[in-house]
């Protein structure tokens, strides 16, 4: 149910049918809409982590990356003229997307963060966050690098945002308070519809699953984006397609199945069941089958997170068993 009318948290799919087609009178195109690549110095991360940058009625960008290099993500900026941002749309605040907000608004510094109300926290004092990424990520997040505290004044909470034409929905399951938006026929999921890339013009598919998974609530938030009507679908990691609702079913289904070939390995005799669990899902899952075709660092980045993904299943599954 709506909680807030106007920031339009979650609707009815009668009220999101309306809303979406109002907003489909100005659909986005390239030149107002654009995915930028936040290049990172660790192998087999090209295109791995980027930020939307909208420029119109108002200029915004969706996430604006690690600590480490948020300066890529300016100069890029620089470069297309863009001297004022607006808002940053925050979809969640780890530090792959949230980390280099403090450097962002220093150069933009009439930009304002809209973040999940329960998320601010994480953004003022960022010291638990940094701990938990170093704990789960290692040298990946030394690598990123630490956040540094942002201003609580330049926050706006998700529930006391009002802005015309976007549509925020609370999609929990990557993250807790984990948020999508919708502006003018598109549709920014951050990670809540998984990870999305082109390989040699096959697509690549996988969950983002971290420990402290729960599935109904990362179906739930599935549900909710697929409830809109049909638009362009754009990842933070990497890139865009044109039906929504394809790739958010498709996405479902694959969740699903996961969870199925996952639960089939949980039986005594496997001595490395993540590792056994990522090779069985490398075979049987068809949307992880452009995998063979990636350099070998793309290929070991992606048995990283692969293992992550497959650790938050596996947390999920020995709880639910064990009540």
């Amino acid at each position: 149910m709506q909680r807030n009318a106007e920031v339009g948290l979650f609707t009815k799919p009668s009220s999101l049918r309306a809303k979406n087609r109002a907003t489909r009178r100005h659909p986005l195109n390239e030149e107002d809409c654009r995915l930028i690549e936040i290049k990172q110095k660790i192998a087999g991360f090209d295109h791995f982590i980027g930020s939307w940058v909208n420029r119109g009625d108002i200029n915004f960008v969706v996430d604006v990356g690690p600590a480490n290099s948020v300066d890529s993500l300016i100069e890029a900026l620089v470069t297309l003229n863009m001297e004022r941002v607006d808002y940053i749309l925050l979809t969640h605040t780890h530090i792959d997307h949230a980390g280099g907000l403090a450097g962002f608004m220093e150069h933009f510094p009439m930009a304002r963060v809209v973040c999940h109300e329960k998320g601010i926290k994480h953004l003022v004092d960022p010291s638990v966050l940094w701990e938990g990424s170093r704990k789960a990520l290692g040298g990946i997040a030394e690598a990123y690098g630490p956040p540094k505290a942002v201003h609580q004044e330049r926050c706006i909470p998700h529930t006391e945002a009002h802005i015309k034409d976007l549509v925020m929905i609370e999609t929990p399951g990557h993250a807790p308070y984990h948020l999508s938006f919708s502006y003018r026929g598109s549709l920014f999921a951050g990670e809540a519809a998984g990870n999305y890339f082109s390989i040699r013009d096959m697509d690549y598919l996988r969950p983002a699953t971290p420990a402290r998974f729960f599935l109904k609530d990362f179906l739930k938030s599935v549900d909710r984006l697929t409830a809109f009507e049909d638009q362009r679908i754009c990842y933070a990691h990497f890139g865009d397609a044109p039906n929504s609702r394809h790739m958010l079913n498709r996405f479902r289904a694959q969740v699903l199945r996961w969870k199925e070939l996952v639960e089939e390995m949980m039986s005594p005799g496997f001595d490395d069941l993540v590792m056994t669990c990522v090779e069985n899902l490398l075979e049987e899952d068809p949307d992880l089958k452009a995998f063979k075709f990636m350099d070998p660092d793309t290929q070991a980045r992606e048995r990283f997170f692969l293992a992550n993904s497959v650790k938050g299943y596996l947390g999920f599954l020995e709880h639910a068993r064990a009540y």
